[in-house]
């Protein structure tokens, strides 16, 4: 028995060697006669029955329009794509910043620059924050876990900021550790509470945002678990529901009137409108002057969420760069620029992009999807390379357990710092000591649409004449 054994091993071992080397010598024989063989099926078969047939059809449906329907066939359901629309939107790459070289000069790197912000300056109580970029509405529970709410919360206020609650359960944790806290009063039936309302630095009335506008909806119990459905108030199995309007038949006057009560109930911090950007921009603002708002956020059509219908994220509203730009003319023309402000979202992801955005009229600017990915990092690794990153962060996600708040706080802290410096050392390199300096005459852009569109000069253009237009 025992020589049998030896034998056979000592077989499976010389096998093995052989094929090891085998491969060793002759490996370049196999690929070539592999490669020979793989050409001449895909260079001598008819196109019906040719895999390659796949190139023309991906290049004529894109590979993210392929997958989409093929969801759409598999489930029958209305698909909700994760982080909004991938399309290629009009956007802020084209404009750049005039530099200060020979008149005015920069300003010195050890001098420092003001990028203080106030929000609501009319307002009784207006909301100050130490740099001109808040954390936008990601909620907690619908879409953000718990450990990522504070994390992000303990972020905001250690860099001097404001975080939004979103329109999910709002944590006590999250209130205690946050600084300036923006509490959004959505269509639900959560989050009214008056000593909750009373609490907040800012109330936002979310009427829509970028990614799905106005429309509401309704979140099963099997997508919403744990401590939020407590805070949420919603039984064992009930639907979380997202109404698409306040009450029935709302009518403007409606909402002045919660404007006003909120005003009241608050003892006058600002309070705003946030509202997908559409097509009929300077109208939806001149209502909102009318409800009497301190603010209005802006959320272009390249603004993210858990997840919408690739629909309205593909095909309804305007791009983040015609809304701000459309708004802040409005808002000047009414005489309302300095006294209601306006704050921007969509698709701002570096501080390149939250710059172009204040220098085009925005006073502040949510950044949302550059946080979900920064305060996940390197934590997102937890969850490669069978998953994807966001599975760390999302309240659903099969990674949420893994994430530490202290690297979350760590890092977010860090990503804030970092912009603000950039935006600083920008503001410098621009010769300016402050942000309320800066202004679209810092701004040219190298095409010619947008820098008409826009009102800026067209960089090919010479300065001189530029000068003598204005």
């Amino acid at each position: 028995m025992a020589n049998i054994l030896y034998y056979l091993t000592f077989g499976i071992v010389a096998f093995f060697f052989t094929i090891f080397i085998f491969m060793l010598f002759g490996w370049r024989w196999i690929m070539k006669r592999m490669v020979k063989q793989m050409g001449k099926i895909i260079l001598t078969d008819s196109y019906q029955e040719n895999v390659m047939e796949l190139m023309p059809g991906l290049r004529h449906m894109g590979i993210q329009n392929m997958l989409e329907n093929s969801l759409r066939a598999e489930t029958g359901d209305v698909l909700h794509r994760p982080l909004g629309s991938s399309k290629k939107w009009p956007h802020l790459d084209s404009i750049t910043f005039i530099p200060a070289q020979t008149s005015p000069f920069p300003i010195d790197s050890e001098e420092n620059v003001d990028v203080e912000v106030t929000i609501g300056p009319q307002a009784k109580k207006p909301m100050k924050i130490k740099i001109p970029l808040m954390i936008s509405g990601m909620a907690y529970g619908i879409a953000l876990s718990e450990e990522v709410r504070v994390s992000l919360a303990q972020a905001a206020n250690n860099v001097g900021t404001a975080i939004n609650s979103g329109e999910g359960a709002v944590l006590p944790e999250e209130l205690n550790v946050s600084g300036k806290y923006i509490l959004q009063f959505s269509k639900t039936d959560w989050s009214k509470e008056e000593e909750l309302i009373k609490q907040a630095d800012m109330i936002e009335i979310k009427l829509g945002q970028g990614a799905l506008f106005g429309t509401g909806g309704k979140i099963s119990p099997n997508n919403l678990t744990g401590r939020a459905r407590e805070l949420m108030g919603l039984k064992e199995n009930e639907d979380a529901v997202i109404y698409d309007n306040f009450v029935v038949d709302q009518t403007l006057d409606d909402l002045k009137e919660l404007v006003d009560e909120l005003r009241s109930i608050t003892g006058g911090v600002p309070i705003g409108v946030k509202m997908g950007a559409g097509g009929k921009i300077e109208e939806d603002i001149d209502h909102l002057i009318y409800m009497g708002v301190d603010y209005i956020a802006v959320d272009g059509a390249q603004a993210a969420t858990l997840g919408a219908p690739p629909i309205l994220s593909d095909d309804v509203g305007i791009p983040t760069l015609h809304a701000i730009v459309r708004a802040a003319n409005h808002l000047e023309k009414r005489n309302m620029k300095g006294k209601i402000s306006l704050i921007a979202s969509g698709g701002l992801l570096v501080p390149g992009h939250f710059l172009k955005v204040l220098a085009l009229g925005a006073d502040a600017v949510y950044v949302g999807s550059s946080m979900l990915f920064t305060v996940s990092h390197p934590q997102s690794l937890n969850a490669l390379p069978f998953e994807p990153p966001t599975q760390v962060v999302w309240n659903q996600g099969k990674y949420k357990d893994t994430f530490k708040i202290e690297e979350g706080v760590k890092s977010a802290e860090k990503f804030l710092t970092s912009c603000t410096e950039e935006i600083k050392m920008a503001l410098r390199a621009m010769g300016k000591r402050s942000l309320k300096e800066l202004s679209n005459k810092d701004l040219v852009s190298y095409d010619e649409l947008t820098a008409q569109m826009v009102g800026i000069p067209f960089s090919f253009d010479p300065w001189e004449e530029k000068q003598l237009e204005n």
